[in-house]
């Protein structure tokens, strides 16, 4: 049986979700499932989130084991997860549009954008991830500018979904107050986690492989 999901996280990938997987796991809120997760289990995964995509999701096998999650594919179906786990509490990470077109355009968009150059055990994962941003809003070939504008439509609907007193807006440079007062959680006395900036990106697809 699927763990009952406490935290979920609508902010897409690029917004600091491997750092808050860190947190959340360091809060006591994890196991918390990211695009990781998919990649490291692509033989069950990609399926599951295939079947997610042609709108027959179980999210009891997909995140079964895991408490929290964060990143692409859950924030992408945050309405019907809001639905499936009404209890939950989201939480939407975001960066200044330009910065993230930026960061988005020189790592997931070119890794797809690329997919054919991938080892092959790779195809379906990479064939997957491709739908998936078709699907939220991001094809391929968009400009930086409609990539920003697109990124700020998902927040502002993430907003108008989920109800106010159960998402928080939050940056991780904002570090662990605003996420722990909302968690009712104790800040930890160390640093927030910081992580995967673009060679980390790389480097966690490449551990994939």
């Amino acid at each position: 049986m699927g763990a009952y999901m406490k935290i979920i996280g609508a902010g897409l990938g690029r917004t600091g979700t491997y750092s808050l997987k860190l947190a959340l796991n360091q809060l006591g809120i994890g196991p918390c499932f990211h695009m990781e997760a998919v990649l490291q289990n692509r033989d069950r995964q990609v399926a599951l989130w295939n079947a997610a995509l042609d709108g027959a999701p179980d999210w009891v096998a997909i995140y079964e084991g895991f408490q929290s999650a964060v990143d692409w594919p859950t924030a992408a179906f945050y309405r019907e997860l809001h639905a499936a786990y009404p209890d939950a509490k989201f939480v939407l990470t975001v960066r200044s549009p330009e910065s993230w077109a930026e960061s988005f355009s020189s790592t997931i968009a070119k890794l797809v954008e690329n997919r054919g150059d991938a080892p092959e055990p790779m195809h379906p994962w990479l064939t997957m991830v491709s739908r998936l941003l078709d699907q939220n809003g991001f094809p391929a070939g968009l400009s930086k500018e409609a990539l920003a504008e697109r990124f700020s439509a998902h927040a502002d609907a993430v907003k108008a979904a989920i109800p106010e007193p159960q998402l928080l807006t939050f940056q991780v440079k904002e570090g662990w107050a605003p996420l722990c007062d909302f968690l009712g959680a104790e800040a930890p006395r160390e640093p927030f986690p910081r992580t995967n900036d673009r060679g980390e990106f790389w480097d966690l697809v490449a551990s994939g492989a």
